[in-house]
Formats: structure tokens, C-alpha cells, sequence
């Protein structure tokens, strides 16, 4: 057993208590009496409310469940499915317009459009890179990536190619041209540039003089002004910096001595202590605190060998320039920091209470991740987080306005114990639930003075949407989800409730997660929709794609699309939001596509989840069945495991054949895994509790949660690490 210590009805790890007492709290006006009588009084006033939401959610899947069993004849009655489900309370009664009233929001969030990172706190190696990653090099990303085709002897290599290296300098420059025009000429033929009373010069090639057509996007410069170090240019509020070094390797092949340009890439970066992390007992919860408040405070740092090199990654530094008057000012140097705390139905050993039972997790990230941010706040640190002096905390999965009104009314209560200002902490509210989905408006009005994020996340959106309706019929494949019109209809009516609601120049609208980091070029075209639709920022997988996805926002003007949006105002059917993508003729499918799609979901879950009971690893690259690797969390694991579960009860496949399946994809992950450090094979025995955890996500996923896959997760963990105390 754990030791624990008392503190008021709560009985704290020694772990926690130790972290609490020696860092946490140092440098805040807070003592550690305080604060646990706080968190004392918090739980107990907050508990059974999370339990009557929960309840709530149990009992409304309860009444679906029967309506779609008595109405399997009215499937396509969308008018009296919409009748039962306002009568139920499922959809909310619709509120009046308005508009939010959020205040001090950071100009990352209200102002700036751009790419978002979402990294696993519990990583502190890819959290730090995530922060640095809100400059990156174009340069670098081109080269790495198959944005640039390897034709003509363009290989990617480790020593430079100079071929390959030709054509990334050809396309950034064709995007400087297309974004920064000159007057004249173009980048490829500039020769030197130089800064004459507040004005960029651009020498050309043939000794001709040019400027950019805007004039207005020149906004610094380091170095000497006749012969200055780098150009910083501005373009729909996102920086460039064209750096000149005639010595370096590349800027010596470079007319104008152009070694490389820097893209202001993540703008805003959300650490995730969530669906992302495995996070199951005291250890773990104390490494995402610990992590939180070395981001917070500045200091954190991992030190790693890399290519037989010791490397130590540490938080970057604001970056300086001139301004074109030769007056000195600054730049971020990281991302702005949002935390995503767990949702309301998980609860950790962390903490217990003084009945013996665990206390809710959402309850106990809320209270340490602000208190942890308040360091930022009281400039504890080497650098700032929020220059408005806000904490931003992504709240997810979330069922309808009543959870979001219980979410604010938790923040508040905080505050008010750590003496902080009433809505310092802001909410973003993720839209991954129906429910939440059906009664956005109502949910955003909620948190009205708080609220600075919605987005959209299609995994976990769809998992909800098959274990809320398993009762209705089979779904389709899962590859042909993202073609039916509820997916458009969720994802347009997303962005269109936001800017209702007034979240132009005020708060983000996002959009979800590329999933395939190595499929840059399949990004490059693709994710430009998201902007295109009026999405203020969008998920990518790694520092390098927020480079490339950071193209899109120079080329598209979002707030320009947004304005666009409201004044065309189209209607959106609400319905379609109903229609529930179940199959017509279930037989139609072939004994082929049944086994391709159980395989492929199969395959996925394995491979996530083997790496998540045995390594605690909750989120990596994992191969998918054709070798390709996708960045995988919970949510991938939820759909997939509900889509399962759905077949086998509406009996398109039976259990033989997904054991039989379950089996077959295990030995193809061990494969793929083979040669992975540490890696447990889970064939030929079938014996282990990595396999037995995805069997469970299957077998038992009608039974769980809203189709949730932490409380197996968790318990298979800490079964694996009880057995293996010693890895």
C-alpha cells in the first residue's frame, strides 16, 4: 500500500504531499495549509455534482438506448427522434443571442491565426520542443519532408544535397514571392538588402533597386542596417525572418547570402495532461505536475544523447530586433501555453478521501495546474506565459451546458480560495461530444466570460456518436465516415456558433488533428481547408508540420474568411446533425470488407494500446496496417473500439472472428515493434495484460462510459505495473 498522509478529509500520496510542500508552493503566497484546506473544501463541495452529471449521462444513454429499441421501425423519423431528445433534456432549450465578454486574452489566442501543437506533459523532451516550436525553420522542414519530391536525384540525406537543397530554396522563395511581392523582380534575384532611414532597400542582380510592393510588411532587422543579419517581415500578424549569413554553407550558394527563413509556426501550443499521457498513479500525476511547473516557471530542461551527442533542450529565449528606426523590441521566443486537464468521469489514487475512494481527477488538475500557473503570474519565472495575466485551461469531453456551468463554477470556487481575480482562468470548451455538439450555443453562453477555444475533433466525435446510438442499427465503415453529412454539418456548425457568439478577434476556433506526421505533402494540400472554413488555428502532429501548416495562414486570411463567413450567414439544417450514419443493407457488405475493416481497427487498437499498458506511452507514432504512422491517443482507440463493439452486436461479425482477428493484428504488431527497446510481445500466448486490455476495450465497449477507454486503460496499467515493479 501507498503511504499517505492526512490533510483535513483528504489522504494524500507522500509523493504529492512532498511535491506540494518543496516546489509547488515555493514562491507563492500560499502555504501548504492553505492549500490543502482549499482543495478539502473544493472536493466536498464538488464531488457529488460530478456524480449527478455522470449519473445524468448514464441515465439519458438509458432512455436512448430504449427509444431507438422501440422505434426500429422510425429510424428515419428525425422530427420525433428530435421531439424525444428535447423532452429527455438531451438537446437544450435554445437561448437568445449574445455575445461572449472574455477579457485579457493574449494576442495568441484572440488576435493571431495559426497552427497548435497538443503534446503529452508527461514528455518533457517533445513539451519543451513543442513550446520552441513557435519559430521554425522552413529551410529544414522542406528538406525532411516529402513536400519536396526526390525526383531527379533529390534524395533526402543525411550530408546535404545540394539538388535537393535547390529546389527548397526554389519554393521558399516562390512563397516569398507570393506573399512579400517587390515592386520589381523577385527573390530570387535579390543580391544584398539594406535598411535606409526606416525603409528596406532590396538590391537586385542587375544593380537595379526594388522594394516590396507593401511596404508596410517590413517591420525589423538585427545587425548592421547596411548590412543587416536577418529581415523580419509581417503578414497576417505572423512573423518571417529572412536570415543572411554569406559565410554559411547555405548562404554562400545564396545571392543574397540567405542561409534560411524562419516561419512563425505553433503560435499557441496546448499541453496535455489528457487523452495524450498515461497517467494512472502517484508517479505519474507528480511527473505532469512537475513538468507543468518547469514550463511555468521556465526552468525545465532534458538532456538526452542523440548521434552519440549529449544535447540538453531548455525553453527558448524572446527573440530581438530593430525596428525599421533602429529601436530595439521583442518577440515571443515559445509558444503560448494552454493545459488540457482530464475531463469529469476519471477519478486517480493520487488522492482519496476519507471514505477509501479516489477523488475526480478533473477536480484535482483544475486546482494544481492553476495553482501552478500562478507563478506565471507573479513573473516566478525566467519568462512569461500570458502576458494578460490569464491561465487558459482546455476542458474536454464535456456533455451539454450544464457540465461547462459546473466547469466554471469549479474555476470560480479556485479563485476565490487562491485569491485570484474572478475569471483569470479561461475555458476552452472542446467539442467532441454530441451532446455538446447539439447545444454548442447554450455551452459557449455558459462560459461566456471565460470561453477563448472551441475546436472539433472527428475521432472521439464519432465515438461518441456510435456508443450513443449502438441501439439504432450497424454503422458504416469507418473509412467512409468523413464522407456522411453530419460530419460537414458538425464541423460548419462549429465555426459558425463561434463567430455568432462573438469569437472574432476574441477566442479560437479550431480544428482537428493531421494524424499522419510523415505525410507532409498529403498535409500541405489538404489542411488549407481549415483556414479556408474560417478556423483561427488547427492541430498538427509535430513541430516541423506546424511549419508547413503555417503556410496556410500567410496565404489565407483568416479573419478576412471569418468576416466573410458572418456576412454571408448560411443557414445550417440543423437535423442533419441526426442522421444517424447507420448502414441500409448491412448484408450488402462482402465477407472482405467486413474482415479488411476489423482489421484494420483491430490493428490500430493493438498497436496503441500495447504500447500504452507496457510503456505508459499515451501518444506515438504508431504504424497503421499498411506501415504508415499515425499519431495516435485515446480518441483513435475510442472509435475503434466502438466501431467493433457496434458490429459484433448488430451482429456483422461475430466474436470468434474478432478474437480470431484480435490475434492475427497482435502478431503484426509485435512485428512492427520488433525492434523497439523494451517492447513485450504479445503473441504467441496471448497471455499478457496488453492484450487482454484491447480484448476488454471490445468485448466490454458497449458497457463502458459513453464508449470511454480510460477505465480499462487504467486498471490493465496498474495491473502491469504491480506485476512489474521492477521495469
Amino acid at each position: 500500500m501507498e503511504s499517505r498522509i492526512k490533510h483535513h478529509n483528504l489522504l494524500v500520496s507522500n509523493l504529492l504531499d512532498e511535491f506540494v510542500k518543496t516546489e509547488m508552493l515555493n514562491g507563492l503566497n500560499l502555504t501548504p495549509e492553505h492549500f490543502w484546506k482549499s482543495l478539502s473544501i473544493i472536493v466536498n463541495k464538488f464531488t457529488p455534482e460530478n456524480k449527478n452529471l455522470l449519473a445524468e449521462r448514464k441515465d439519458m444513454q438509458f432512455k436512448i438506448d430504449k427509444w431507438h429499441k422501440d422505434n426500429k421501425h422510425n429510424k428515419s423519423d428525425i422530427k420525433k427522434y428530435k421531439k424525444f431528445l428535447k423532452e429527455i433534456g438531451y438537446i437544450e432549450n435554445e437561448v437568445e443571442s449574445f455575445k461572449i465578454k472574455t477579457t485579457n486574452i493574449d494576442k495568441e489566442i484572440a488576435k493571431i491565426s495559426g497552427p497548435q501543437l497538443v503534446v503529452p506533459i508527461t514528455n518533457a523532451r517533445f513539451s519543451i520542443n513543442a513550446a520552441n516550436a513557435r519559430w521554425g525553420s522552413l529551410y529544414d522542414s522542406l528538406y525532411g519532408t516529402d513536400v519536396i519530391s526526390t525526383e531527379n536525384n533529390a534524395d533526402k540525406t543525411q550530408i546535404y544535397n545540394p539538388i535537393r537543397g535547390k529546389k527548397v530554396i526554389s519554393f521558399a522563395k516562390n512563397f516569398l514571392n507570393d506573399i512579400f511581392p517587390l515592386n520589381n523582380g523577385d527573390f530570387t534575384k535579390i543580391i544584398s538588402f539594406q535598411i535606409n532611414n526606416g525603409d528596406l532597400d532590396i538590391k537586385l542582380d542587375n544593380n537595379h533597386k526594388t522594394s516590396l510592393k507593401n511596404g508596410s510588411q517590413f517591420i525589423g532587422y538585427t545587425g548592421n542596417p547596411n548590412y543587416p543579419t536577418s529581415i523580419l517581415l509581417l503578414n497576417n500578424d505572423l512573423h518571417i525572418e529572412i536570415l543572411i549569413d554569406k559565410k554559411s554553407d547555405i548562404g554562400k550558394t545564396d545571392p543574397a547570402g540567405i542561409r534560411d527563413i524562419l516561419i512563425e509556426s505553433a503560435i499557441t501550443t496546448i499541453q496535455d495532461c489528457e487523452d495524450s499521457v498515461a497517467a494512472v498513479d502517484s508517479n505519474d500525476k507528480v511527473l505532469v505536475y512537475r513538468n507543468w511547473l518547469g514550463l511555468m516557471k521556465g526552468d525545465i530542461e532534458e538532456t538526452f544523447i542523440k548521434n552519440e551527442k549529449k544535447i540538453t533542450r531548455k525553453l527558448k529565449s524572446d527573440r530581438i530586433y530593430n525596428d525599421p528606426q533602429g529601436k530595439n523590441f521583442s518577440l515571443p521566443g515559445r509558444s503560448l501555453m494552454l493545459n488540457r486537464n482530464v475531463g469529469h468521469l476519471m477519478t486517480n489514487p493520487v488522492i482519496m478521501d476519507n471514505n477509501g475512494d479516489e477523488v475526480f481527477e478533473g477536480i484535482l488538475d483544475a486546482m494544481f495546474t492553476i495553482t501552478i500557473a500562478m507563478h506565471d503570474l507573479m513573473k516566478n519565472g525566467k519568462f512569461r506565459n500570458s502576458l494578460t495575466n490569464s491561465i487558459y485551461i482546455v476542458k474536454p469531453k464535456m456533455h451539454g451546458s450544464k457540465e461547462v456551468q459546473f466547469t466554471c463554477d469549479l474555476f470560480s470556487e479556485i479563485e476565490k480560495h487562491l485569491g485570484l481575480k474572478t475569471n483569470t482562468v479561461k475555458i476552452g470548451i472542446m467539442d467532441e461530444e454530441r451532446r455538446t455538439t447539439l447545444n454548442l450555443k447554450q455551452c459557449i453562453k455558459i462560459a461566456k466570460n471565460r470561453i477563448i477555444f472551441i475546436n472539433t475533433g472527428f475521432l472521439d466525435r464519432t465515438g461518441d456518436e456510435i456508443h450513443t446510438s449502438m441501439e439504432a442499427g450497424a454503422f458504416i465503415p469507418k473509412s467512409k465516415m468523413k464522407e456522411q453529412k453530419w460530419i460537414s454539418t458538425y464541423e460548419n456548425l462549429n465555426v459558425a456558433t463561434g463567430l455568432e457568439s462573438g469569437f472574432l478577434n476574441k477566442a479560437q476556433i479550431g480544428k482537428g488533428m493531421w494524424a499522419q506526421p510523415d505525410e507532409m505533402l498529403a498535409m500541405y494540400k489538404s489542411k488549407i481547408n481549415h483556414p479556408c472554413e474560417g478556423a483561427s488555428c488547427a492541430w498538427v502532429p509535430s513541430p516541423t508540420a506546424a511549419t508547413i501548416h503555417a503556410i496556410h495562414y500567410h496565404q489565407i486570411s483568416v479573419k478576412n474568411q471569418q468576416l466573410k463567413n458572418l456576412k454571408d450567414n448560411k443557414k445550417i439544417n440543423f437535423d442533419d446533425l441526426l442522421t444517424i450514419p447507420i448502414m441500409k443493407n448491412p448484408k450488402s457488405l462482402s465477407k472482405d470488407e467486413i474482415q479488411n475493416e476489423l482489421d484494420n481497427n483491430a490493428q490500430g487498437i493493438l498497436g496503441y494500446v500495447v504500447r500504452w499498458i507496457d510503456q505508459g506511452i499515451g501518444c506515438s507514432k504508431v504504424p497503421d496496417i499498411n506501415n504508415i504512422g499515425l499519431m495516435e491517443d485515446r480518441a483513435t482507440c475510442r472509435i475503434s473500439s466502438q466501431h467493433i463493439s457496434n458490429w459484433l452486436y448488430h451482429g456483422i461479425c461475430s466474436k470468434s472472428q474478432v478474437m480470431k482477428t484480435m490475434k492475427k493484428m497482435a502478431k503484426i504488431v509485435d512485428v512492427q515493434n520488433e525492434s523497439s527497446d523494451g517492447y513485450i510481445n504479445m503473441s504467441p500466448h496471448y497471455d499478457g495484460i496488453a492484450f487482454s486490455a484491447a480484448c476488454d476495450l471490445v468485448f466490454k465497449g458497449r458497457s463502458q462510459p459513453n464508449g470511454y477507454t480510460e477505465k480499462i486503460l487504467h486498471e490493465k496499467r496498474l495491473e502491469f505495473k504491480s506485476k512489474n515493479k521492477n521495469l
